[in-house]
């Protein structure tokens, strides 16, 4: 984990990559609660019978599964020690370039992007960040998701 003492000290590194995080393991269980949070019980992400003579050989995470890992990846690649609250306020693109299989570890690589100053907040001042996240799976060639993601953090 690469701790920041305050948000001043991104102000030089936009353009950079700023923080990598730990590794997420991606069994069935996972697959199989997020399907049922979503609904989405397509048989490629819940059938490993079916799944075993299907295209990927095995189920495979929901895209969305992956993508919505963000918030516990960043949280183990960087901490910013004065930031009070953070806000997700979106993503600006995403795509899933290749299959996470079941089985799989996951981690992401952060670049800032972008650094801009907000209006405050009552008594909170903040930035928004725009980070350039790839998600990439062990082994793999291609990343499992790259994403931009835009976040709010105030001090």
């Amino acid at each position: 984990m690469r701790k920041f003492e305050s948000l001043s000290e991104l102000q030089t590194l936009i353009g950079q990559e700023i923080a990598v995080s730990d590794w997420v393991d991606i069994d069935q269980k996972r697959i199989d609660q997020f399907a049922e949070v979503t609904g989405d019980h397509q048989w490629v992400h819940v059938d490993p019978v079916r799944a075993a003579t299907g295209p990927f050989g095995a189920t495979i995470a929901h895209g969305f599964l992956t993508l919505s890992l963000l918030p516990l990846l960043s949280a183990s690649a960087m901490s910013i020690g004065d930031v009070k609250m953070g806000v997700n306020y979106g993503l600006n693109k995403v795509r899933f370039p290749s299959p996470v299989k079941v089985g799989s570890r996951l981690r992401g690589r952060f670049s800032l992007v972008a650094m801009e100053p907000l209006p405050p907040m009552g008594a909170l001042r903040g930035y928004q960040l725009t980070l350039n996240v790839t998600m990439q799976c062990e082994g793999a060639d291609k990343p499992a998701c790259i994403a931009e993601s835009v976040s709010r953090r105030y001090h």
